[in-house]
Formats: structure tokens, sequence, C-alpha cells
């Protein structure tokens, strides 16, 4: 892995699960670190506390990153404190448990404009800058949900086909102005989301644990840290399924 000295990183939904954890490997890492959140102000305080107190620079910022202006000014307001980005992780995402029957057009438009849609809103609002540098590094956290049934619902699997989608779209774009774009996919990660109904137990992975967050944050590193790999999807499943 590269260091990430000089480096500024931005994470969208930054402020717990697997988006505090990629936040905290970045600074590790030597990179300033932006930390996203909508309404967890107090959550992404602490995680821009836990970063400073250990010699890093951080800051917290508010926004709804499925609308374009609010992306807009959050990414204006990183570059005024912390320097252009040169880092995205694009980790927000909302998962609403519904089946066939109860799935609602407001749901499904939600889970687009969240999961896949900010995707889109923040890699626009990077790219420029760069483009500027040729360099650059964005990392869309996706699911295993993207190529299989996942248990939250068909909205979702559709958010994160998606997401996968422009991943491969931006990458072949990108890669001649010295831009990756890679994708993390991982199922059954020990975070809320899981807990709150997506599976009670790990039975069903081959491993027999679930995975952690940090873990997830490892391979956005690694994502990050390879200038040769763009246009790829890193599955972590526990060994669930192959590629």
């Amino acid at each position: 892995m590269a260091s990430l000295t000089n480096r500024v990183a931005l994470v969208t939904g930054g402020s717990r699960g697997i988006g505090r954890a990629v936040a905290l490997a970045l600074a590790n890492a030597g990179a300033s670190v932006a930390v996203n959140y909508r309404e967890r102000t107090d959550a992404a305080r602490a995680v821009v506390d836990a970063i400073r107190s250990s010699g890093g620079r951080a800051m917290a910022v508010g926004a709804d990153v499925s609308r374009s202006a609010e992306v807009s000014a959050m990414v204006s307001a990183v570059a005024g404190e912390l320097g252009p980005i040169d880092v995205l992780v694009n980790n927000a995402g909302i998962a609403l448990i519904r089946g066939v029957d109860d799935l609602t057009e407001t749901d499904f438009d939600t889970t687009i404009a969240v999961n896949l849609k900010s995707a889109f809103l923040c890699t626009q609002a990077v790219v420029p800058a760069m483009r500027a540098q040729k360099w650059g590094r964005i990392v869309n956290i996706s699911s295993g949900a993207a190529r299989g049934a996942g248990g939250v619902g068909l909205h979702y699997n559709a958010s994160k086909a998606g997401m996968e989608g422009l991943t491969r779209g931006y990458a072949a774009r990108l890669v001649k102005d010295g831009i990756t774009v890679n994708a993390v996919a991982p199922s059954l990660i020990e975070t809320d989301m899981v807990k709150s109904g997506v599976a009670a137990s790990p039975s069903r992975i081959p491993l027999g644990r679930f995975g952690t967050s940090e873990e997830c944050a490892q391979a956005v590193l690694m994502a990050i840290g390879n200038g040769y790999m763009t246009g790829q999807t890193i599955p972590l499943n526990g060994g669930m399924s192959f590629n």
C-alpha cells in the first residue's frame, strides 16, 4: 500500500460501519480525510476526533449526497479546508428491507438516488481536480447483491448492480487521465444493516463468521494502492460465491 501522505480523501457515509473503518484506515495511511454524513453529526465528529487525536487532519462535512447542490457545496468545503480531493470512496447507502409485494415506487426511487445517483454526483464533482493533476482514486462500495439475490430487496440489487456498471463506465473513460475506478462488494459484514434483519447468523457463510468493517477497509486501501487495477470489483464474502 502506497503512502497517502499529502493526499485528500472524501468518504461518503463515513460516520459509522464500513465508512468509519475506511476513514480511519485512510487516515492511518497518511491521508487527510473528509467524513461525510447526512444526519449523524455526533458520530461523524467522533471519527474526526479519533483521526485528529492520532495526529491526522480531518473534517466532518454534512451533505445529502443524492442532491447535486449539496454535493457541490461539500466538495468546495473540503477543497477549502483540506485541499482538492484525490481519493473518493462512495460508501453512502441505505438498505430498506422490502419484499416484491410491499416495495413502493418511493422506496425504489429513494434507494436508487442514495445508493447510485450519489456515486454519480460525487464522481462528477471530483473528477475535474483529479484530471488536472493526472491522478485520482475512486472506490465504490457495492455489494454481493449486485450479482446475487441478497436479503434486502430487488431495489437494492438494482442500485448495486448499477454501481458496478458505473464503476466500469468511469474506469474505461478516465484511465488515460491517471484515474482508477474500482468497486468493493462486501456480503454479510457485521454492521447495523446486517444486524437489523438481513441475516440473523453467519450459518450460510462457509468461513463461519460475518466479515468485519476493517476487512472492507483493507480491500479499499488495496484498490487505492494498486495503480494498474481499474474497472474491477473485489468481492468479500467468506467463500459464499466466486467470480
